[in-house]
Formats: C-alpha cells, structure tokens, sequence
C-alpha cells in the first residue's frame, strides 16, 4: 500500500519515538512534581520548549503545550477574543479548518461576537486589500490559515498579518499544515499566535504548540493546576514536548532542500493526473501550494467511488479533511472556491510526506488516472449524485 493521507496524519518518525522512549520508561515523573522524578521530568520539558523556541525565532516563555493543533487553535480564538476585546468583531477566511470555524460559531452564540467571513479566490487566495477593508475599530482578532489543509493553497502571511500590525488588531494562523514545509519564523510572518501540530510532523497523535506573543492577554480554555504559566492547566505531556522538538527539527531543519524536491514531484503529480484524466480540476492554487499536497475534482464521478478504486490499487488516500470525515455535505472550502455541489461532491485529495519516493508518486498518479477511467467506465455500478453520464 501507498499512504497519501498525510494531511490527516503522518506516521510517527523512529527518531522521534526513540527520543520520546525515556520520557516514557525512566524520567516518566510529573514535571511540577518536587522531587529526583518531577524535577528531571521538569527539566527534559524546559530543554523542548527552548528547543521549539528556537526554530520559531522566539522566547521560550511564548510557548505553550496543547494536546494539538485543535486545542491551540482553541486557546488563541478564545483565549485571545475573551480577554481584551476591542469590541466584538472577529475576522477569519472562508477556508479555515473546523477547529477554527466551530470556535468562532461558538464565540458568535455563546459572547456575541459578529463574525466577518473574508472571501478567497478561486485558488483559495486571501487578498491584503479585502482584509484591510475588513477591519474595523471594533475587530478583536482576525485569524488566517497559514496553508489550507484539503486544497494546499498558501496565504502570504507576512502581508496578511502586516495589515494587522498596522491597525492594531492581533493576528492568530493555522499553520498544523505548513510546518515542515514551510518557514515557521514568527518574527518573519508577523504573527500574533501560531498553531502547530505534532502527528502532521511524525509525532504521536495528542501533542501540540501554540506561539504566543509576549504580553498577549489570553483567557485560559482549561483551569486547574495552572501549568504552561497559567495558560493551560494540565500536567504536561512531556514526551510529546520532547517529540514535537525532535519532529520540528528535522522537518524545518531539512528546508529548503525537501520542499524543493516534493514541489518537483507534487508537479509532475499533477501533470500526470490533469493530461490523463479528461475535464479533471486541480484545486488549490497552482502555484503557491504545499509541495506534498495535490487535489482534483473529477465532474461526473463520485470522489468516494474514486476513493475506492484507489484503494483496491493499493493507493490510501481522503476527499478533504479528516475532521469532516462522514459527513454527507460538501466541502466548505471547495464551495468557497466558487465550485457547484456536484462538482465538489467529487474531490479526491492526496498527500505524501518527505520520505514517500519519487517512484511511489508516479505509481500512484497513474493509479488516480486509472481509477478515474475504470469508474467512469462503470457509471451505474458507482453511482454519482448529480452525474449525467459515465
């Protein structure tokens, strides 16, 4: 089999469980415990977060544990948003990820927030100018995905984010897809707060981080013990600290190189698929998109029989975001794009990490050209909503 669902998650790095073996076994103590265990616990966690500080460009103080980059992105909407509104306003694209849109309908039902949705392009492009038009004196928060987990496109977060700066409202972005492929500098982005996610990078699933600027006021989502300064309660889950700092590390530490090298391959990928497959779309814009990320909508053909095929070929891979796995409703991403339901009721994404091979891509692109063609061949035995023919 050849797994391309690394949007979902990736497998977790033999470097990282090694390093995370330890935390597990023999300095497995609490880390606010006073004692040999606790304090070498305590230790092992401060050494991670200088760790990630350091490939983020920032103090180690701005670094906070989460269970992922669910909890983060819910740590700095509401955390952000409830403890120093401006006034009741909150700015967010149209393609963000669930964890980000729940909070927001959350903040709407729950704290009276008004909620401004920026329109993307058809590639999934935010523009600086419709977000400065956005703003107002009330707006609180604004919050942009670094790079779009079901279509690739990446947003030019320093110009977002600098728009920000300039009138004074904090900037929050998603950025669970990007890291690994993608600079992390938060002195470059510009950002306010930034998420991050270990099980995207080769850790165990349940670890995560999210940047948060100094002097930020952020209201706490859990209370308890007071752990991460206050930020987050909850003894701290030090071997994923310590696994997320080894994942980063090797991950950023290889850019530029494999993000060159899988943006080779993600075109040829791409390529292949649009010259075999007849009326194929590529979603996401064609350029400025995650290197190991390709996503078509094939009109005519169900996604989910496409899903299928490809499976049998020995190919894994989604039609969109894991975290909206099951549901029968079409991609809110694919319709901002300005797709039809039917046409997006027929995405197929894929997705590789740095050590899927060059000749691993080509089998599988020939795989998504064949399947297309096998189901296409088979109309009624893979029905297609809306389909006017095989």
């Amino acid at each position: 089999m050849i797994y391309l669902d690394a949007a979902a998650t990736a497998p977790a790095k033999r470097e990282v469980l090694e390093e995370m073996w330890p935390l597990l076994t023999s300095t497995f103590g609490n880390p606010s415990s006073h004692h040999t265990y606790g304090e070498a616990a305590a230790t092992e966690l401060a050494r991670a977060r200088a760790r990630i500080a350091a490939l983020l460009g920032c103090r180690a103080g701005e670094i906070v544990f989460t269970s992922g980059g669910t909890e983060a992105n819910n740590l700095a909407l509401k955390g952000l948003a409830l403890a120093a509104p401006r006034g009741r306003h909150i700015v967010a694209s149209a393609i963000e990820h669930p964890s980000v849109l729940e909070v927001l309908d959350y903040l709407r039902s729950f704290h009276g927030f008004r909620i401004t949705t920026l329109p993307v392009s058809s590639t999934g492009v935010v523009s600086p100018s419709a977000l400065a038009a956005a703003l107002e004196e009330s707006t609180t928060l604004c919050t942009v995905m670094y790079a779009n987990n079901e279509v690739g496109t990446v947003q030019d977060l320093a110009a977002l984010a600098g728009v920000c700066r300039a009138a004074g409202v904090p900037f929050h972005s998603d950025a669970v897809q990007a890291a690994g492929w993608l600079p992390l500098g938060v002195d470059g982005l510009g950002v306010t707060a930034l998420s991050v996610s270990g099980h995207k990078l080769g850790t165990p699933k349940g670890t995560g981080v999210l940047y948060l600027r100094a002097g930020t006021p952020c209201e706490p989502v859990l209370h308890g013990g007071g752990q991460e300064r206050g930020r987050r309660s909850g003894t701290e889950n030090v071997a994923g600290a310590v696994g997320l700092a080894r994942a980063l590390e090797l991950a950023q530490g290889a850019l530029p190189g494999t993000a060159v090298t899988a943006a080779g391959a993600r075109a040829a990928f791409i390529s292949t698929v649009l010259d075999g497959v007849p009326g194929a779309i590529l979603t996401g814009d064609a350029d400025r998109r995650l290197p190991n990320l390709a996503s078509f909508c094939f009109p005519g053909v169900s996604g989910e029989a496409v899903l299928l095929e490809l499976e049998r070929r020995g190919i894994v891979c989604s039609s969109g975001s894991a975290c909206a796995a099951g549901s029968t409703e079409p991609s809110p991403v694919l319709l901002a794009l300005g797709l039809d339901e039917e046409t997006a009721s027929t995405a197929v994404r894929l997705s590789w990490t740095s050590d899927t091979g060059s000749d691993e891509l080509a089998s599988a692109a020939a795989a998504v050209v064949a399947s297309v063609r096998a189901v296409r061949s088979l109309g009624a035995a893979y029905p297609c909503v809306g389909a006017t023919g095989p």
